[in-house]
Formats: structure tokens, sequence, C-alpha cells
């Protein structure tokens, strides 16, 4: 046998549960900061006013948003959150399988995020599944967004730039050969 495909089977990827664990805590402390911020949001700033941080540029603004982002669909809310649910389910599917830790620490950010809107979504005003995201941060008068959007956009960049530069999600390390008389040989593949 060709000794590169012989080589091609001493490779494995690193066992996911190295990484998971620590992929769940980083999404369970974004989910926690976006809440907390959100609760802070709500019981300190007033409702549309804004509190300049970095002069005008930045400010605390405290706004519901039924819709998507920048409002859109505000009228479908509780598509929004079924869509929503079935992100959250697709990112959690896609972090049971990751063993790299650039990988786990972006989707990590992306599924701490959703399930923090889909969790506005299920249990705000003005009722289950129609959930408004309670929104603070006020980006030049432009946007206004929360810790759980900042997140999802870190997330999803940083998976574009592992994507564009040739990471996998699957953290290959050479396999340690086994010793055991009963272990089958190269030949036998």
């Amino acid at each position: 046998m060709p000794e590169t495909h012989a080589h091609a089977h001493a490779i494995e990827t690193r066992p996911i549960r190295q990484v998971l664990p620590w992929t769940l805590l980083w999404a369970a402390a974004i989910i926690v900061f976006d809440q907390g911020t959100k609760f802070w949001a709500e019981a300190t700033l007033e409702l549309g006013v804004g509190v300049p941080v970095i002069g005008e540029a930045i400010q605390w603004r405290l706004v519901y948003n039924p819709g998507a982002a920048f409002g859109i669909g505000g009228d479908y809310t509780w598509i929004l959150t079924i869509v929503a649910a079935f992100a959250v389910v697709g990112i959690a599917i896609f972090v049971s399988r990751i063993s790299s830790v650039p990988w786990a620490l972006a989707a990590g950010a992306l599924l701490g995020g959703a399930i923090s809107h889909l969790g506005d979504r299920l249990f705000r005003e003005p009722g289950f599944a129609r959930g408004e995201i309670v929104d603070f941060i006020d980006y030049f008068g432009f946007f206004v967004g929360n810790v759980a959007d900042i997140a999802l956009v870190g997330g999803a960049i940083a998976i574009v730039l592992l994507s564009l530069i040739g990471v996998n999600p699957r953290r290959l390390v050479p396999r340690e050969p086994d010793p055991s008389p009963a272990a089958p040989s190269a030949e036998t593949h």
C-alpha cells in the first residue's frame, strides 16, 4: 500500500469533548451578559432617550424591536421566532461537531447570541413567541442593537474569515499507532 494512503489513516480529529464544554460555557457567558445588560437597560434607561457614551457616535438608547435587523418584519414576530428556533438547533448541531478552538469560539458566539434572541422572542412582552428584542446600543443613530447582536456579527465574521483562510472546523491531530496485536494493519484496509 502506498505511503500516502497509510498516512491518511494516521490522522484523526481532536476529540470534540475537549472543546465542547468550553464552547457551551462561552455561549452561556454571552447569554448571561446579554440578558444582564438588557435588564440593566430596562431598569436604567428611559424609552427612546439617548444617553451619550462616546459623544453622539455611540449612545445608550432603549428601544424594543419586534422585527429583525432594522425592525424589518415587525408584523411577523412569530415567524422570526420559528426561524430563530431553527437557527439555534442548526448552530447547536454544528457546535456539537466542532473540534477546532477558533471555530468553537466563533460558533459559541453565534450560539449564545441566537439563544439569547430566541429567549427574548419566547418570553418577553407582548407575549409568548411574539416577544420584542431589547436593544440599547445606538450606533451613530443608524442602528440600535445589543450584546447578542455583537456576538452574532462577530461570530459570523470569524466564521467567514476562518473559512477563507482554510481553518478546518475539525482539528486534525496525529493518531498514535495502536500497539495491540489485534489492531488491523494498514494493509488490511
